[in-house]
């Protein structure tokens, strides 16, 4: 049955080129646009080395802190060392707990008198390690000890070693980072301005510059915390933690009329990644109704068109739909056929437009996956692994079969209902 479904849309393919030629392109741009939303959204929450455990992530990137003195005013932004370690770093349910630099800093790196270049460095725990999955291509990511002590090293990128050195197998040398001697210990592939917590294109110690130290309101920092759970079954037991210790540390701090303001963070990665700010909290509901929204504008406005097509080649078909019921075919059986055909057609169109928005993703990476980020030496561009997942082909698959119900349902009801007299006629008519 499958195969004479192929072998029947094929023949109608070639017996009406143009009607079909347009309704393949039709298929195909609006699976193209859909997917190209789709892989927007996809890129900040779907899981990717080295941020494989998005799944498992929860976030506290800003925080608000208030005083009594201050009336109705809070002081907004990343967090000092202090408030991350005793609110956070603290609990007890998570499997592991980060602290890292709220951003990375355009950093000027080079070899003793050779001119410098800027990269992106990110200032880091020896957590983050444990969080994330870089791929070591060489040596190994800074321990507790080394942390502790402040030793300057960093782990650097591929691309950043084979500037600086000339090859990737540079673990053990030394250079110039913001004109402070480090030396490296481990190497990286490179990572893609994607994983927007992860990356970076130099990471070192922060106990190895004076970035405890950078804060305002005693309170209030540039750090920022993430949270591996075991398990997203165990969110609401950390969140539930992590609001107990924060009434203990406000109660603390509250005697110099401090008090610490989450607006229900930690977030996980779906709601972290709508954060515009440390003030406002995101409306994850909205955003997924303004998805939705765009998804039925980009269906139902192709279906209209797609449909009137279908139409016309069922005109073609109409002795065919009146023979058929002649020899005892129900209703539902040609009306069956009709969308199964119509889906064949639809799925290549559907396979198309998805080969269409990768293709278009990886040309127009600057466009539309733009990040505050500097991209200094060779920046990681994306690849497959980050815009094609099962999820993916998925979305791909519903999208299509929902097109082609849009666009061949009513057609398809229209043709099962034609008399067998008109049929044979020639009528697409009750």
């Amino acid at each position: 049955m499958i195969k004479q479904y192929f072998t029947q849309a094929w023949a109608q393919l070639r017996q009406q080129p143009l009607i079909s030629t347009v309704s393949i392109a039709g298929t195909a741009l609006a699976i193209f646009l859909i997917m190209l939303v789709v892989m927007i959204q996809q890129v900040q929450v779907v899981p990717f080395a080295p941020e494989s455990n998005r799944d498992r992530f929860l976030h506290v990137k800003w925080m608000s802190i208030s005083n009594k003195d201050w009336g109705d005013g809070t002081s907004n932004g990343p967090m000092s060392v202090r408030t991350a370690r005793e609110c956070f770093q603290s609990l007890k349910t998570p499997e592991a707990v980060s602290i890292y630099a709220c951003q990375t800093e355009s950093t000027p790196v080079s070899l003793p008198g050779q001119p410098s270049t800027g990269v992106d460095m990110l200032q880091t725990d020896d957590v983050f390690w444990r969080v994330f999955d870089f791929s070591f291509t060489a040596g190994k990511p800074y321990d507790k000890a080394t942390f502790d002590a402040g030793i300057p090293v960093a782990v650097v990128t591929e691309s950043v070693s084979r500037h600086l050195f000339g090859t990737t197998e540079s673990v053990g040398r030394e250079f110039l980072l913001n004109h402070a001697p480090y030396r490296v210990c481990g190497v990286v592939k490179d990572v893609s301005t994607l994983a927007t917590t992860a990356y970076g294109q130099v990471w070192i110690p922060f106990t190895s510059t004076d970035f405890e130290n950078d804060v305002w309101s005693d309170h209030m920092g540039m750090a920022s915390c993430i949270i591996l759970a075991r398990d997203r079954s165990d969110f609401p037991a950390i969140r539930e933690e992590a609001e107990r210790r924060k009434l203990e540390y406000n109660t603390l701090i509250g005697e110099r009329g401090y008090k610490l303001i989450y607006r229900n963070r930690p977030y996980d990665q779906e709601k972290n990644a709508l954060v515009e700010g440390a003030n406002v909290e995101p409306d994850v509901d909205a955003a997924r109704r303004q998805r939705l929204v765009i998804f039925v504008i980009l269906l139902i406005v192709p279906a209209i068109n797609l449909s009137s097509m279908t139409q016309s080649r069922l005109r073609q078909r109409v002795t065919e739909v009146g023979v058929r019921r002649a020899f005892g075919s129900t209703r539902m059986e040609i009306m069956g056929q009709i969308v199964a055909e119509n889906m064949v057609v639809t799925f290549f169109a559907g396979v198309l437009g998805l080969l269409l928005s990768v293709t278009f993703a990886y040309l127009g990476e600057s466009m539309l996956f733009a990040e505050g980020f500097s991209k200094a030496v060779n920046a990681p561009l994306i690849d497959a692994s980050i815009l094609l997942h099962a999820s993916t082909f998925g979305w791909a698959l519903l999208f299509c079969f929902i097109l082609n119900l849009l666009s061949s349902g009513i057609p398809a009801w229209k043709a099962s209902r034609v008399g067998i007299v008109n049929a044979l006629g020639g009528k697409l008519q009750k």
